[in-house]
C-alpha cells in the first residue's frame, strides 16, 4: 500500500510517503509558513520515491486536535490532492501520532499537548501486540488539573503539555515525559491499518477534530 501523509496541526510541518519499501519523510519545525511549505515537501517525497499522486492508494492527514489554522491547512491540501487524483482520504488523530512515537507493545500512554489558553489536549492510548496504538479514552481539552488517568496504569507520558505545565507531570511516577510533536510518518503508519479496516473516505468527507469550539479571549 502506498500512502501519502500530511500533518500541519502543530509547529511541525511534515510529510511522509509510506510504501512497501519503507517510509520517506520530510520534517520542518517552524511556527508559521506551513501553507507555503507543504506542497514542496509533498513533491519532494514523491520525486524521491519516483511516484506520482495517481499511483498512490490514499492520502492521510493529521485531523487534529491542534492549531485551528494548521488543521485546516492539512485537510485542505489533502482534499485538493485527493480530488485531483481520485484517492480516498483517512484522518488520523494527532494525539495518537504522538503516542505512536514512544509506545511499544503493552504500553499505556498518556498524551498531553499544549493547547494554549492554560489548557491541554489529552487522551490515553494502549499499544497492542502489533505495535500500533489504539484509543483507550475519548480525546478531550481541559485545564491540566482536570486530566483524569489511572496513575498506576500509565507507563509513558508524551507531548508538549508536560513541559508547558510541569505540575501535570508531577502527578505521575515517570521522570522524563517525551516532549514530542506529531509526525506524518506515524500518521502514515496508523493510516495503513485504518485503510485496511475500511476507514478510507472520499475527499469531501475529510473532517477536522478541534475539540475546542471557543478560541476567542474576551478583552477586559
Amino acid at each position: 500500500m502506498k500512502i501519502l501523509a500530511i500533518d500541519t496541526a502543530t509547529e511541525r510541518c511534515s510529510v511522509a510517503l509510506r510504501t512497501a519499501g519503507g517510509t520517506i519523510d520530510r520534517v520542518i519545525d517552524t511556527p508559521r509558513g506551513h501553507a507555503d511549505l507543504i506542497l514542496t515537501l509533498v513533491q519532494d517525497v514523491l520525486n524521491e520515491a519516483g511516484l506520482t499522486l495517481a499511483e498512490l492508494d490514499a492520502i492521510a492527514y493529521g485531523r487534529g486536535p491542534g492549531a485551528f489554522t494548521g488543521v485546516r491547512i492539512a485537510i485542505g491540501v489533502a482534499q485538493g490532492l485527493a480530488f485531483g487524483a481520485s484517492l480516498p482520504t483517512v484522518g488520523i488523530s494527532d494525539l495518537a501520532a504522538v503516542a505512536q512515537q514512544v509506545a511499544v507493545a503493552g504500553d499505556r500512554v498518556l498524551v498531553c499537548m499544549d493547547a494554549r489558553m492554560n489548557e491541554v489536549y489529552w487522551g490515553v492510548f494502549d499499544c497492542s501486540a502489533d505495535g500500533l496504538v489504539v484509543a483507550a479514552s475519548i480525546e478531550q481539552v481541559s485545564a491540566p488539573a482536570s486530566v483524569e488517568a489511572d496513575v498506576a496504569a500509565i507507563t509513558k507520558l508524551a507531548g508538549t503539555g508536560f513541559h508547558a505545565y510541569p505540575e501535570l507531570a508531577h502527578r505521575f511516577a515517570i521522570v522524563s515525559p517525551a516532549n514530542v510533536l506529531p509526525r506524518a510518518a506515524e500518521i502514515a503508519l496508523l493510516a495503513e491499518a485504518a485503510l485496511r479496516n475500511g476507514e478510507g473516505r472520499p475527499a469531501h468527507e475529510a473532517q477536522p477534530v478541534y475539540l475546542r469550539d471557543n478560541v476567542a479571549v474576551a478583552k477586559k
